[in-house]
């Protein structure tokens, strides 16, 4: 009998594959606590509600997040896009993706700008549209809108696609020269654009170019992984043992932030080379290792998964219009920002979740969200 460990599981007859559904929900639940802290914690990025005081422990919370969950999320994304266009072919696809990603990003691009007008905030283009939270939506809809040309073209001119030269995963001799490039491009582009540096490209696309080469390789890899079967035949030790990385990397950063270390410092260059190695250490390791971890115990799918997973898309839409909206109310209370942080993310993922239900009976938010 072979081993379990490179046992590749069935491919997906449809868009439901169990671990990934489950894989998103958690994720999400992630995306919604990150957002939770923002108010509570030392952040390097902006939120509408802010406490004098402060967690230092979040810190590193939010330092170790975005070094892979958005990253994580386009792998996944990446994936199903390929599966998607199989489905439907190129006219069809792009309805779906202006429909399920477009109408999102204009109806929250229209709140924010009734918003900002009504508060006397627009001075200037970059104040009309801002998709906020809703990059990622932006970017997955560009990506896959170069992806679904590149497919046509290929259909027009009959040029077949290649066919996977092989269902085996790649190694680590095939991993680390990745890692190497896209942690490279990403301090070449940090010196021009730094962490947390947002633009919006155009007037309408929000954009940190210090991450779009991590998201976007993460993007392409997903579409790969897809055609080849990479997700369901990576060896599950291997996976863990990315897993094990990964949790060692994001250690190593909770107790460099909070485990005072005088004789232990690090030069602003020497920083700005050592800090894309170990966040990317955090993202394949965090990425893959979960991907792994979630195929192994969480494929399958009960009835309240069901519900979860038919409502995540929409929580993550919106989530930051109730969890603002809860850390307005806990404001005046004389709580620890930590103790708050808990509070607010222990009732705001729920209501999240129910209001995403809630909101999805209606038929025409339900054929978006």
């Amino acid at each position: 009998m072979p081993s379990t460990s490179t046992i590749a599981l069935p491919r997906p007859a449809s868009n439901r594959v169990f671990y990934l559904d489950t894989l998103r929900i958690a994720l999400t639940i992630l995306v919604i606590a990150h957002h939770v802290g923002q108010a509570y914690g030392p952040t390097g990025g902006s939120w509408p509600v802010q406490e004098a005081a402060r967690a230092a422990v979040l810190n590193p919370f939010f330092t170790v997040n975005r070094s892979f969950f958005m990253s994580l999320f386009f792998m996944i994304s990446g994936y199903f896009m390929v599966s998607a266009y199989d489905r439907h072919g190129f006219g069809a696809f792009l309805r779906s993706r202006a429909v399920r990603l477009g109408i999102p990003v204009l109806v929250f691009g229209a709140l924010v700008f009734l918003v900002r007008v009504l508060s006397g905030r627009i001075t200037r283009w970059d104040d009309v549209f801002n998709a906020g939270h809703l990059w990622y939506l932006e970017h997955v809809l560009i990506f896959s809108l170069v992806y679904a040309l590149w497919r046509w073209l290929r259909e027009k001119n009959e040029v077949a696609l290649p066919e996977a030269p092989s269902k085996k995963p790649p190694a680590l001799a095939a991993i680390a020269p990745f890692m190497a490039i896209v942690a490279v491009l990403s301090y070449a582009i940090r010196i021009w654009s730094p962490i947390d540096h947002w633009m919006n490209l155009f007037g309408f696309i929000s954009v940190a170019f210090a991450d779009v080469p991590r998201d976007l390789s993460f993007f392409i890899f997903g579409a790969l992984a897809f055609r080849r079967g990479w997700f369901e035949s990576y060896p599950t030790g291997k996976g863990i043992a990315w897993l094990v990385v990964g949790m060692v990397a994001a250690g190593a950063c909770y107790a460099w932030k909070l485990i005072p270390h005088p004789t232990l410092v690090l030069s602003a260059q020497g920083f700005a080379i050592a800090y894309p190695i170990w966040e990317e250490l955090v993202c394949f390791g965090m990425c893959i290792g979960l991907l792994v971890l979630f195929r192994q115990v969480a494929n399958y799918q009960g009835s309240f998964g069901k519900v979860l997973a038919a409502n995540q898309y929409s929580a993550y839409f919106w989530h930051p219009l109730l969890i603002v909206a809860i850390q307005k109310g806990f404001l005046a209370l004389p709580l620890d920002p930590l103790v708050k942080f808990v509070a607010v993310t222990a009732i705001g993922v729920p209501l999240v979740f129910f209001w995403s239900w809630l909101v999805r009976r209606i038929p025409v938010v339900r054929a978006v969200l």
